[in-house]
């Protein structure tokens, strides 16, 4: 909505880019609101990062996706998305995978864990492996002294009413999301 999970994303795409021979793209998913409504919300004008279709999830050798939190679950849009590849799904074209999850929410417990708990059922039906990043992050999992979204699960951030931008320490745990999650990706395609 306000740009948030967009500057995780590019963090997450540096990470990734920083392990050798990895190439990572930004896509977003359509939008299902009309117009009207974004407006109503505030919602900046949205970015120019390609809108993805199911079949280039297939490209991918691991895939990080991320989204705000509504209600403590995956907004309409990513979920309309994940609908769609019900045919992915029939020929498994995604099981084994890795894949992951970073999100933004409104507020301190607002759905940081449960966003991605509750997508969790997308990874399993397609056989795809869940990688949390877990406390792989080190000692900055633990920050007390300062905000910070993320969890094990994954990267976070705090959007409130959109004026709080990530923080230095939201995108440091993003990066580092998206360099872990590349590593295993080419530990296992390199194993295939």
């Amino acid at each position: 909505m306000y740009g948030h999970v967009e500057k995780l994303a590019q963090e997450i795409k540096k990470g990734a880019e920083s392990v050798e021979g990895v190439e990572a793209k930004v896509f977003q998913v359509a939008e299902t609101l009309p117009e009207e409504v974004l407006g109503k919300m505030h919602a900046p004008p949205k970015t120019d990062a390609p809108i993805i279709t199911p079949n280039e999830l297939t490209e991918a050798d691991g895939l990080l996706f991320g989204f705000p939190t509504r209600f403590g679950m995956m907004p309409a849009q990513f979920k309309a998305f994940l609908d769609s590849t019900g045919g992915l799904w029939r020929t498994q074209a995604l099981a084994g995978k890795p894949a992951g999850f970073f999100y933004s929410t409104s507020a301190q417990g607002s759905g940081q864990e449960t966003t991605a708990l509750t997508a969790i059922t997308q990874l399993v039906h397609h056989g795809m492996l869940f990688v949390p990043i877990g406390y792989s992050f080190g000692v900055d999992m633990f920050e007390m002294e300062q905000v910070k979204g993320g969890s094990p699960y994954g990267a976070g951030t705090y959007a409130g009413d959109g004026s709080r931008q990530p923080s230095e320490l939201e995108l440091a745990q993003a990066f580092h999301q998206g360099k872990y999650l590349a590593g295993i990706a080419k530990k296992l395609k390199g194993s295939a």
